[in-house]
């Protein structure tokens, strides 16, 4: 073949390849080592890149991490919503054990405690923590207590953002804090007592 003919290789499609393959080692070997024993290294020996590649994209193994982490959680669900049948209790109760049965999964769990505790020590990965996964994580529940205003089940008054971190709150501070199991009867209650403390007044 002459190099008239010879076909251009696809940089753009290589260079994808290594994106996926650096994020999907990433949150392979924050599982099997956890965080502080997490290196940049390390990732690139199981993508099967070298390390200036890595660095020439993120600039820390906390980046790294932050990026695999959002492209698995960041689906359709962020853009569907929470369930609306009508039932705002049942559908908060339904949301929340599902949420409570992934927190309790190693596989989702390594990767967001570990950027949890990482946030709490550098600033500038926590402003991206909050804009990139809490804060789409919180829109959608504002969504379904503000559907629960329209239906007449929630408190017009009520401060939907902050009703959300009251509801939120004690999940993530008792997941954070290994305080206890995070059972469906748990979340059960929460949503009880949440929902008493929002319903209308009079």
């Amino acid at each position: 073949m002459s190099p008239a003919t010879a076909k251009t290789p696809d940089v753009s499609r290589r260079s994808e390849r290594s994106r996926k393959a650096i994020l999907r080692a990433s949150m392979e070997l924050v599982g099997d080592v956890g965080y502080p024993k997490l290196t940049i290294e390390a990732i690139a020996a199981r993508a099967g890149v070298g390390k200036q590649t890595i660095y020439r994209w993120w600039p820390s193994k906390a980046a790294v991490l932050l990026d695999a982490f959002t492209e698995v959680v960041h689906d359709d669900d962020y853009q569907g919503g929470l369930p609306d049948t009508g039932d705002i209790e049942a559908d908060l109760k339904t949301v929340l054990r599902a949420t409570a049965d992934e927190f309790s999964d190693a596989a989702f769990e390594a990767p967001y405690r570990a950027l949890a505790v990482a946030s709490a020590a550098d600033a500038a990965l926590a402003e991206q923590f909050v804009a990139r996964l809490q804060e789409p994580g919180l829109e959608v529940y504002v969504r379904r207590l503000r559907a629960g205003q329209e239906a007449g089940q929630i408190d017009p008054g009520l401060d939907l953002g902050l009703a959300v971190e009251m509801l939120l709150g004690p999940f993530q501070q008792r997941w954070l804090t290994r305080s206890g199991p995070l059972t469906h009867e748990f979340t059960d209650r929460l949503v009880e007592m949440a929902l008493r403390s929002f319903a209308p007044r009079g």
